[in-house]
């Protein structure tokens, strides 16, 4: 059985590692997951991910942080574009996300990087996912 929407599942299993405390969460691996893992670690949502081709298939292992009251980091992590209704935004309508408390993750033609820096830029895109 194939999986329709791996995005999803990749921030599901973020979700239900950091309710159930676990330090390191793992999946198998895709290009557009490492790309918004990069900006995960680069905001500061995960402490470190890493590709493992050791295995038959090659999977990421992602370290999950958490404050020191042993809260995660990640409150809300959630997929805003889905295959059956892709979200686009321009420019002049992407705002911040939990008054820029929060992210958006945007798929833009100069990659995939945070709202922050798609509209320091200037570029538009897809919003894959959004981050508090």
């Amino acid at each position: 059985m194939s999986m329709v929407d791996t995005i999803a599942d990749m921030l599901a299993r973020i979700r239900n590692a950091q309710k159930a405390k676990l330090l390191v969460v793992r999946l198998p691996h895709s290009k557009m997951k490492s790309a918004i893992l990069n900006v995960l670690q680069e905001e500061g949502y995960i402490k470190e991910h890493r590709v493992d081709n050791t295995l038959k298939l090659p999977s990421i292992e992602i370290e999950l942080k958490y404050e020191n009251n042993g809260q995660p980091v990640i409150s809300e992590i959630h997929r805003v574009s889905k295959s059956g209704k892709r979200v686009y935004v321009s420019i002049d309508k992407l705002k911040g996300y939990y008054n820029d408390m929060g992210i958006y993750v945007v798929s833009t033609p100069r990659g995939v990087m945070s709202d922050r820096a798609a509209r320091s830029i200037g570029v538009g895109g897809e919003l894959l996912c959004k981050v508090f």
